[in-house]
């Protein structure tokens, strides 16, 4: 970023069928951002009109594409809206909007190029921990070792949708993982290009009315693509 430049942040949340949040949402995010960009993975219920009314500029799929194609999408509006940084976080509520600002300061003091928002980082008193299930906190566990194995930069949490990007890293990433895959995608990418990456402690809140992917399905999918990912890294090189 240029020094004495105000960096221009822009968040994007890629969702389906959350009218149930998305309005809270893209109220509180408003408040630490410089624009909110939803992109709705084909929806059927009123997610895109409940996003738009809270003020969020929306970028509907006429089809579910994938958590992968909705975030790609996302981040090609942020970099053609002039975004310094972005910063992700997902619609179903699980992310406390207020804890933008931690995720935000390491790229905002150039210490870091991504900030991954970790559910197993000791709490602080901003953070409020989590309520994740155990057989779910077990699958990300597995895939986060995945993503660690033979790494000297290591994550405690590779699956987290809550993250903020630099400039530098949105032009250097490609995401073609239509899925849940992208997670790991995007965090090898910018290990293997020799990005600065690091963590803080978030919230994380699961509701009833929130996300109903199976997590065993879920897990099992992004585990075989952390594999394929770090294989084909290995391969490369």
């Amino acid at each position: 970023m240029t020094k004495g430049h105000r960096p221009t942040v822009i968040a994007v949340i890629p969702c389906l069928d959350e009218e149930y949040f998305i309005g809270d949402i893209v109220v509180r995010t408003s408040k630490y951002v410089d624009r909110v960009i939803v992109v709705d993975d084909g929806s059927t219920d009123n997610t895109s009109e409940v996003a738009r009314a809270a003020g969020a500029r929306v970028i509907k799929h006429k089809q579910k594409q994938g958590a992968g194609a909705a975030t790609r999408t996302g981040f090609e509006a942020a970099k053609a809206d002039s975004a310094d940084i972005l910063v992700a976080l997902d619609g179903d509520g699980q992310h406390n909007p207020d804890e933008i600002p931690q995720v935000l300061a390491p790229i905002l003091a150039e210490e870091a190029d991504m900030v991954i928002g970790s559910r197993f980082l000791p709490p602080t008193q901003q953070t409020q921990g989590t309520n994740i299930h155990r057989h779910r906190k077990f699958g990300i566990h597995i895939i986060t070792w995945l993503c660690n194995f033979g790494s000297k930069a290591k994550v405690s949490d590779s699956q987290s949708g809550f993250r903020a990007h630099s400039r530098r890293l949105l032009e250097a990433v490609n995401i073609t993982e239509k899925g849940f895959g992208f997670s790991v995608q995007v965090l090898l990418q910018a290990r293997k290009k020799g990005f600065v990456i690091t963590e803080v402690p978030i919230s994380c809140r699961y509701h009833s009315q929130g996300s109903s992917l199976n997590p065993v399905v879920h897990g099992t999918v992004v585990a075989f693509s952390a594999i394929r990912y770090r294989l084909m890294s290995l391969w490369s090189r």
